[in-house]
């Protein structure tokens, strides 16, 4: 059997995969059942989409619930590296500029479960983050991108 793929968090992230999976186990569950049993009143269900409707947001469901339930359990709580504060980690946010027109951005590097790069949250696998972490402040780095490489300069750790 292979290896469970660890998703790295923060206790944040992980409360959210709580939060989502307990709605969803009472709430949304109990929504779609109710939903199945209307559309079952419709009558011939060989012809009955919103019968098919429901059956599909079902499996979508428990899908869904399967998949937060094994991202709970397999869960890595990212703890703050306190040893030095200089060096860009998992769980800390980082502002870079971009060199040579000093762009500057901030990211929150986060495992893959709860990255959101609209809210500053970026995976610990995207290549900016794979080239920042372990690298300090005031360090120039390359970044690989889509469109070309880019360098960016350190400027905070937090």
């Amino acid at each position: 059997m292979a290896a469970e793929k660890s998703f790295y968090m923060t206790n944040e992230g992980k409360q959210k995969l709580e939060d989502e999976l307990e709605y969803l186990k009472t709430e949304k569950r109990q929504e779609v059942v109710e939903r199945i049993k209307i559309a079952r009143g419709f009558g011939d269900l060989s012809e009955n989409s919103e019968y098919d409707a429901a059956k599909d947001e079902q499996a979508f469901v428990e899908s869904r619930i399967a998949t937060v339930e094994n991202m709970i359990r397999n869960a890595v709580i990212i703890e703050n590296d306190n040893d030095n504060p200089n060096v860009v980690n998992l769980g800390k946010s980082v502002t870079f500029k971009e060199l040579p027109d000093g762009d500057e951005e901030s990211y929150q590097i986060v495992g893959s479960a709860e990255a959101d790069p609209f809210e500053g949250k970026i995976s610990n696998d995207s290549p900016i983050a794979k080239s920042l972490i372990g690298r300090e402040i005031g360090e120039k780095v390359t970044v690989p991108t889509p469109g070309g490489d880019m360098e960016v300069e350190i400027l905070s750790v937090e």
